[in-house]
C-alpha cells in the first residue's frame, strides 16, 4: 500500500532544568502546523526511581546504550495533559504520544481522556502505545512490572471496546465493562488510530497486528533498521495480517555539522531508501528554538529539504 510519507516532530514536554513558563511549547506546536508539519509527538513517564540504568537494558525494556533524556528529578510535564494545551493552539496538525506508558493508566480513564482529546482535536490524536521499562513506575502505580505486556493488551482491547461499542462488553482480569456506555465516540467509527512500539518479537508482532494502525520500532539503529523491519514483516504475516496495511515510522538522528548547525544531507540521506521499503512517517526529535518566528522558519527548512528528497 503506497502512502505519502509524513514527517512527524517531538516536541520535548521535558527539561533538565527547572522551567517557570512553558508556554513555548505551544509556540513550537503552532510552528509546527505553520510550516506544514504533518504530527507533533510528546514521550511519557509519570515518576522516577533514582537508577536510570534499566533505560540501557532490553532486558528491561531498554536499549543498548540508551541514555535518559533526563535525570529523576528532570521536569516532565504529563503527555495527554500537554496534547490537550496543543490541541487548543492548532487546527490541522495531528497530535500523537510517541509513546504513552500505557499499563500506567487504567483502561476505562485512558479510554475516556484519549476519546475527549479526539473530540476536542476534530479527530487529530493518535495513540502511541508502549509498555516502558522502569520497573519503579510501575511499583509508584501499584501495578505488576512482570505482567506489563498482558496489562497492556487488556487495555488496548478494553478501549477499543469502549471507542467503538454502542455498549461495551469486554471482561478484563479485574474488571467488566459489561452493559457500561460511554460517550462520545472517536470520530472515526473504528476508533484512535493506534501506534504500537516495540522490537519485533513475536508478542509485539501479535499486538501489532491485532491493534496496530502503525508501527513504532524500538531499539533500532540506522544499521539494523531493514532487518527490524523485514523480521517484524514475517512475524506480522505469520500473525494474518498484511504487514502493508500497516504504517511504520523511522527516528531520523540530529546530525549537526563541525559549526553545530543541523546537516539536513546526512539526516535525511537515508529517506528516499527507506520510503522504498515501505517506512510512510519520518519522526525527529531534533531541538526547537523557543521562540516562536526561529522555530517555525527551522521547521520549514527542514519540510522542504524533506520534500526534495521525497520527490527524488
Amino acid at each position: 500500500m503506497t502512502r505519502r510519507p509524513q514527517l512527524t516532530v517531538g516536541i520535548r514536554n521535558f527539561s533538565n532544568k527547572p522551567e517557570t513558563d512553558w508556554s513555548y511549547i505551544l509556540h513550537q506546536a503552532q510552528a509546527a502546523e505553520e510550516a506544514g508539519i504533518d504530527r507533533v509527538f510528546v514521550v511519557d513517564h509519570l515518576i522516577f526511581g533514582g537508577d536510570l540504568l534499566a533505560y540501557g537494558d532490553p532486558r528491561s525494556g531498554g536499549v543498548v546504550g540508551g541514555v535518559q533524556p533526563t535525570g529523576p528529578d528532570g521536569e516532565w510535564l504529563e503527555a495527554l495533559t500537554t496534547l490537550a494545551a496543543i490541541t487548543a493552539v492548532t487546527k490541522r496538525v495531528r497530535l500523537a504520544t510517541n509513546v504513552l506508558v500505557v499499563p500506567l493508566r487504567s483502561a476505562v480513564l485512558l479510554a475516556k481522556v484519549t476519546a475527549t482529546l479526539d473530540a476536542l482535536s476534530g479527530g487529530r490524536f493518535e495513540l502511541g502505545a508502549g509498555i516502558g521499562w522502569q520497573e519503579a513506575e510501575y511499583r509508584a502505580a501499584g501495578v505488576e512490572f512482570s505482567d506489563r505486556g498482558r496489562i497492556l493488551d487488556e487495555t488496548l482491547e478494553a478501549c477499543h471496546d469502549l471507542w467503538t461499542s454502542p455498549e461495551s462488553s469486554f471482561v478484563g482480569r479485574s474488571f467488566s465493562l459489561a452493559g457500561v456506555h460511554m460517550m462520545p465516540k472517536p470520530k472515526d467509527a473504528s476508533g484512535i488510530p493506534v501506534w504500537i512500539g516495540g522490537r519485533p518479537l513475536p508478542r509485539v508482532a501479535r499486538r501489532l497486528a491485532r491493534f496496530g494502525t502503525g508501527w513504532l520500532p524500538w531499539g533500532a539503529s540506522p544499521e539494523t533498521f531493514l532487518h527490524f523491519h523485514e523480521e517484524m514483516g514475517r512475524l506480522v504475516e505469520a500473525e494474518g495480517r498484511d504487514f502493508s496495511t500497516i504504517q511504520v515510522a523511522y527516528s531520523l538522528p540530529t546530525v549537526l555539522t563541525e559549526s553545530r548547525q543541523l546537516d539536513y544531507d546526512r539526516m535525511l540521506a537515508p529517506v528516499a531508501c527507506l520510503v522504498e521499503h515501505g517506512v510512510s512517517d519520518f519522526r525527529t526529535l531534533l531541538r526547537i528554538p523557543a521562540e516562536h518566528a526561529a522555530a517555525r522558519d527551522l521547521l520549514c527548512e527542514l519540510r522542504q529539504r524533506f520534500d526534495a528528497v521525497v520527490a527524488g
